[in-house]
């Protein structure tokens, strides 16, 4: 029964001025970016959380502390380069990943074919493996204030 894994993650930064926007591994332009101590790329971050709690393997702040300076405005695709990386150690595969990103603005639709080509080259998958939606809060909490992003993302691994 361990030879399929599903795991969940959930991550959330507020903007910030004089930030570059990241979403999904690509530049977003946009007036505000996402404070963080690496890119603060909500979406990726999500999605190694999941990965990761797929794999039984903790999460993305026991790997990638956010107290080390090696990881201040690191690429967050790096971090999701080295998090297939932990999880195919393990002995596991990438089956497929569905992402939710909640954001009153901007709007990310446009941006989303875009997002799926990067991750998937990244992670050495399909593009049509991986599943991003975008989605407000209806003005409603940090989020619907347009004080920030949170990403939600669910991820299936396997036993190779």
């Amino acid at each position: 029964m361990n030879n399929i894994r599903v795991g969940f993650g959930y991550d959330v930064h507020v903007f910030a001025p004089n930030r570059e926007l990241w979403l999904g591994g690509i530049k977003i332009e946009y007036f505000l970016g996402l404070s963080g101590h690496s890119d603060a790329d909500v979406l990726i971050h999500a999605l190694c959380d999941a990965l990761l709690g797929a794999a039984n393997l903790r999460d993305i702040g026991f790997h990638f502390p956010d107290t080390a300076n090696e990881f201040k405005n690191i690429d967050s695709k790096i971090l999701l380069k080295r998090t297939m990386s932990l999880i195919r150690e393990k002995g596991y595969e990438f089956g497929n990943a569905d992402c939710t990103v909640c954001a009153e603005a901007p709007k990310l639709n446009q941006h989303i074919p875009a997002m799926q080509e990067c991750l998937s080259g990244v992670m050495h998958v399909e593009a049509d493996s991986i599943s991003i939606k975008a989605t407000t809060s209806e003005k409603v909490g940090f989020v619907g204030r347009k004080e920030g992003m949170a990403a939600y993302a669910t991820a299936l691994i396997y036993k190779v």
